[in-house]
């Protein structure tokens, strides 16, 4: 999601971004407010009104900021890094490396942000209430946002995946099942079971009361929860499907192997055009130097192809990501995932010993996915 994303700041190495639909939301929110000051505060100029509905607005996607960073904290003190945070129309999410490995780190993980929001809450409550009628601008400001991070923190306890008690509730059932993978399949149904009922009382909310906006509004987090829950499910199957393979299990062994002195026009010549491979090891005898793709020799105007050398082109040895034919084949996908990678050399003793591509992990997955019926019963 932040390739999508307006960056923002790293904060303790974890990179913060605005989605782009973060400012359609932005912007209606701080319409709503404005309505709403106007309505309760009357006797304000409209410069008022603006200013304070921006100012909330922006403490309130703050607050929204602190609680995913209590989510991110707690992660990063239990050994799980956070690559990202980003805030988008529906809130905010923090990608973790990895999953919890025991059910007590998911627990504390998920808690921690509706502990943060609530805390908020009790923050603003108090300054709305000192302020009193003597601030006026900022008790309306401090009160809207303690109401609004409390039901932040209400509505994130609902026991639906992926919200944070969709995950408290997947803690609590791996730890009485022991099973990660069930646990997430009936928490993630749990999930779709909410969204279903979040769409069906947005369109409730838009028929009965005329309140086509909230009614609306309802029904994309509906939608956006069922999708999500949807998605968990999907991961855990790959998950499964993937499980205790390791990279010399799949990768391929036959690695075309090109000179670093070939100029591109040679290699598009008599190696792409000709085989239809896209990805290729460059090497002088047993000496690994590094890799060439289809896409860095686009990123070089044709006219110079015969001016320039695969050498020139390529990803040198140093900014490669190796791995070890031992590593989980799960790993490497988050790898290329995370790191934005297509291809993986594998490698052992300063050796090449094979290549994983982003495309041949994922038709052995849809293989083992499309089969795994059939092959249990063969098995069995």
């Amino acid at each position: 999601m932040i390739g999508q994303s307006v960056r923002l700041t790293t904060i303790r190495g974890i990179e913060v971004g605005l989605h782009y639909s973060w400012f359609i939301i932005f912007f209606l929110i701080t319409f709503s407010l404005t309505t709403r000051f106007a309505s309760e505060h009357p006797h304000w100029t409209t410069v008022e009104h603006y200013t304070v509905a921006i100012a909330t607005s922006l403490l309130f996607f703050t607050s929204i900021l602190l609680h995913e960073l209590a989510h991110s904290f707690v992660a990063l003190a239990k050994g799980i890094p956070v690559r990202t945070i980003t805030l988008f129309a529906f809130g905010g999410v923090a990608q973790i490396g990895r999953e919890p490995d025991r059910p007590l780190t998911e627990f504390q993980i998920a808690i921690a942000g509706p502990i943060a929001s609530a805390l908020l809450a009790a923050g603003f409550w108090v300054v709305a209430h000192l302020a009193g009628g003597q601030v006026e601008h900022l008790s309306a400001l401090a009160g809207w946002l303690s109401s609004i991070n409390m039901m932040l923190a209400v509505f994130n306890l609902v026991p639906g995946f992926p919200l944070d008690g969709g995950r408290i509730f997947r803690a609590v059932l791996w730890y009485f099942t022991g099973n990660f993978s069930k646990a997430t399949r009936i928490a993630a149904g749990s999930g779709q079971l909410v969204g279903y009922g979040i769409i069906l009382g947005g369109i409730w909310t838009g028929l009965i009361t005329g309140s086509w906006f909230s009614g609306l509004w309802l029904a994309f987090i509906g939608w956006f929860l069922l999708n999500a829950a949807q998605e968990s499910v999907l991961q855990v199957s790959v998950q499964s499907a993937l499980s205790g393979l390791v990279a010399e299990d799949i990768m391929t062994r036959d690695c075309p192997t090109v000179s670093g002195r070939m100029s591109l026009a040679e290699l598009v010549q008599e190696h792409i055009l000709k085989t239809g491979q896209r990805c290729f090891v460059v090497a002088e005898g047993s000496r690994l130097d590094g890799l060439v793709t289809l896409h860095q020799i686009k990123g070089v105007s044709q006219s110079r192809w015969t001016d320039v050398s695969v050498e020139e082109a390529m990803t040198p040895l140093a900014k490669l990501r190796l791995v070890a034919p031992e590593t989980p084949v799960l790993e490497v996908l988050q790898a290329m995932k995370g790191e934005d990678i297509n291809q993986v050399p594998v490698a052992k003793g300063g050796q090449l010993v094979g290549m994983l591509t982003r495309d041949h992990i994922l038709r052995v997955l849809s293989a083992k996915m499309e089969l795994g019926t059939q092959a249990t019963r063969v098995s069995g």
